[in-house]
């Protein structure tokens, strides 16, 4: 109980989305796969450019929001983004809080009897420092016996664990994690001294790099296919269906092209994984 209330605190409405299409065409999933019918309710944690970000005006923006607005638009249904932290997605998700997590989920097999997942896009993790910083990184291995943000609950989180212990294992120092909820909480405190590195996505580093608040030292980590993550099948394949139109279309490519983001090579998208069980 004390979790879902917690988990209905973070949830804050950010963008409900105007869209005429959804009047002028059939939905083509039924209302018994939404949790309201006509509207496509996803979680989403706009702080990691240039995925999902909020711009200067406020406003929703990122590969993730077009990609998905793109997805409602062939499905004939409203997309309606709910905004909170990463931990509380995917429990809200499998209690039927909401439609999808819409936040560059990393696929993992775990993850996959949990939850449909469809993926969209590759990623992999960098390894960056204070730009004003003296310390040089050539591989993860040189992170041992040092204090290292990253962000809680997360793909990225769970490689640099698996990574430490497997380091001890080698005789090296553990690599002393530090989580936050957030990229700009994590660089506050790289700023501020209280990490000698961070870790991320790709995307995001470059984002902070080229905002000279970081400096990258090493890419593409642990590279995997990233998801929409989905609680019910027959949304997860029309979504699926959608990103086939789009990437056969063209606009799939105009999108990664502007965010400067990964591509799957498939041209052909798919739910990856059984899904539930239950």
């Amino acid at each position: 109980m004390r979790l879902l209330k917690t988990f209905s605190a973070l949830i804050v409405l950010i963008s409900l989305v105007p869209t005429a299409h959804a009047q002028n065409c059939t939905p083509k999933v039924p209302a018994s796969s939404l949790i309201e019918a006509g509207k496509w309710q996803m979680s989403i944690n706009p702080t990691l450019p240039p995925q999902q970000f909020i711009d200067d005006k406020g406003e929703l923006q990122g590969l993730n929001v077009e990609l998905a607005r793109e997805i409602a638009k062939r499905i004939c249904i409203e997309p309606v983004f709910l905004r909170m932290d990463f931990p509380p997605m995917i429990p809200g998700l499998r209690s039927g809080r909401f439609d999808a997590i819409n936040t560059g989920l990393f696929w993992t097999e775990e993850r996959s009897k949990m939850l449909y997942l469809v993926p969209y896009a590759q990623q992999a993790i960098s390894i960056y420092t204070d730009p004003a910083s003296s310390l040089k990184l050539e591989k993860f291995e040189d992170l041992a016996g040092r204090v290292v943000g990253v962000e809680s609950a997360t793909y990225t989180e769970r490689k640099a664990r698996e990574f430490s212990a497997a380091m001890v294992a080698k005789g090296l120092k553990e690599v002393e994690l530090r989580t936050f909820t957030t990229v700009t909480a994590t660089s506050a405190a790289l700023r501020a001294g209280q990490l000698e590195a961070a870790l991320n996505i790709n995307e995001t580093a470059n984002s902070l790099e080229q905002r000279g608040i970081a400096k990258i030292w090493v890419r593409d980590i642990a590279g995997t296919d990233i998801t929409f993550a989905f609680r019910d099948k027959l949304l997860a394949q029309a979504a699926a269906d959608a990103l086939t139109a789009i990437r056969t279309d063209g606009t799939y490519d105009r999108l990664f092209d502007k965010f400067g983001m990964t591509k799957l090579k498939a041209t052909t998208f798919v739910i990856r994984g059984d899904g539930p069980t239950n």
